[in-house]
């Protein structure tokens, strides 16, 4: 026979609806503050990346330049003569799509021919900084 019962005793061993409404939305709180947290550091990190990997292809132009006594004609000459071991990938656009600035300017004072001087990012997004990343 069933056993009554008492008063104060526990008669389920799971969780009430209530607890569970209050486990989903004490998640639904955590999720709403770490995902916009999440995002900006994703954002963050590519610009850091961005920066990077520009200051590597401005040293590799300068380098090539200095050494060659002439403007490098590509990106693709950096890549040939060894100054990069490939042309990184914007981590903005995500593609190897850069904007080289070429200009009759000479950089070095024996210089023989001008070329790329610069490069920029081919993103036309603004950065966290208000900038934009093409003007990097």
């Amino acid at each position: 026979m069933a056993k009554p019962i008492a008063l104060g005793e526990d008669r389920t061993r799971g969780f009430t609806l209530i607890e569970l409404m209050i486990i989903i939305s004490i998640i639904a709180i955590l999720l709403a503050i770490a995902i916009p947290s999440f995002g900006r550091s994703i954002v963050a990190t590519r610009e850091r990346t961005l920066r990077s990997e520009l200051a590597t292809m401005r040293k590799a132009i300068w380098d090539y330049t200095f050494d060659k006594q002439k403007a490098p004609q590509s990106l693709d000459d950096l890549v040939t003569a060894g100054y990069l071991t490939k042309i990184p990938i914007d981590p903005i656009t995500r593609e190897t799509n850069w904007e080289p600035v070429e200009e009759e300017v000479l950089i070095v004072v024996d210089e023989q021919e001008s070329g790329v001087i610069d490069v920029h990012s081919a993103s036309e997004n603004t950065a966290t900084d208000g900038t934009a990343y093409n003007t990097w």
